[in-house]
């Protein structure tokens, strides 16, 4: 089997890491992206010549299947959790994934993982939906491709504890009427996993016998509540603002008005109605029991949120890195 691996997604927060770590592994890296003009930095991510970048549109087959050649493994890691006119959940999590296994089966690729999200199935939000539709596609394309279904991936430039962090920021500069929300009373569960370890698991799952055809769900080492998070970021951040409960009933109009105007501007909405629904449901690894775990990869000693944040979390305190810590009053 040849040693090239495609990876669709290669310059995204996760992508750059699976892409790291399958050349540390000395494999020979293809990265597809919409503009690999803009990809410079991902070339020296391995040794020269090790990493190269090819234009591929994943709502474009005929550029998909090219990306391929001569390929012997395929990750596919595209993915959106804002809807952007034709970059909807429908066109990359369902029709691109199947564009990807379909082209990927036909050119005999002989591994596929495709990363899915903890939580997808057929019922639920638009995202966990279309993304449980995308599993189906990949599966019935190719039967023996492997889907990881991480939680929230935590890294430094991941989109959960940055965005509650510079939440957090701001709230303290709208004292005393900012606050972070603890949108459905802050119950949901959640099993951050580090950026790194996913991408261990995916680079596993490439040579792993047993992984064919089969879903793993992929959590940390611990389980936390929504409003856990939310208080451990207050502290490492040093930003003492109140944590309000936001009913459901409350939290789901606003974030549809959210949606709606930030549709009209070039900026990512704070949260959006379907993402208020995706909360509703806790977001943990074993709750399907036909799926493997990460340990089932062989990723066994997993970064806890304790030890990785606080390198990326200062950021977000009054006065950064120089900020001494304090004790709460």
């Amino acid at each position: 089997m040849s040693d090239l691996v495609v990876v669709f997604g290669g310059s995204g927060f996760i992508g750059k890491q699976i892409v790291r770590s399958l050349a540390k592994r000395g494999y020979r890296v293809r990265i597809a992206m919409r503009r690999p003009h803009l990809g410079h930095e991902l070339r020296v991510m391995g040794d020269v010549g090790q990493i190269q970048l090819v234009q591929a549109n994943l709502r474009f087959p005929e550029s998909v299947d090219a990306a391929l050649e001569g390929a012997g493994s395929v990750i596919n890691l595209v993915a959106t959790l804002y809807e952007s006119g034709p970059q909807n959940f429908e066109a990359l999590h369902v029709e691109g994934a199947r564009a990807v296994a379909e082209a990927a089966a036909r050119r005999g690729v002989g591994r596929i993982v495709h990363i899915s999200a903890l939580g997808a199935g057929p019922k639920g939000s638009r995202f966990a939906r279309s993304k449980y539709h995308g599993e189906r596609a990949v599966l019935d394309a190719a039967p023996y491709a492997t889907i990881l279904r991480p939680s929230i991936v935590f890294g430094p430039e991941d989109g959960f504890f940055n965005r509650f962090g510079r939440m957090a920021a701001t709230a303290a500069a709208f004292r005393p009427l900012g606050f972070l929300p603890l949108i459905g009373g802050g119950k949901t569960r959640f099993q951050p996993v580090f950026v790194g370890d996913v991408a261990e698991a995916a680079a596993a799952a490439l040579t792993s016998e047993h992984a064919r055809g089969r879903v793993f769900e992929l959590g940390g080492p611990r389980i936390y509540s929504f409003r856990e998070l939310m208080e451990y970021i207050r502290e490492q951040t040093e930003r003492r603002v109140p944590l309000v409960p936001l009913p459901f009933f409350v939290a789901q109009p606003m974030g549809l008005l959210f949606g709606g105007l930030f549709s009209l501007l070039p900026f990512n909405p704070p949260i959006t109605g379907d993402q208020v629904r995706t909360l509703r449901r806790d977001n943990v690894a074993g709750l399907d029991p036909d799926a493997g775990v990460i340990a089932d990869l062989g990723v066994t000693q997993l970064e806890s949120v304790e030890a990785i944040t606080p390198a990326y979390l200062w950021r977000f305190r009054p006065y950064g890195q120089f900020q001494t810590k304090q004790n709460p009053a």
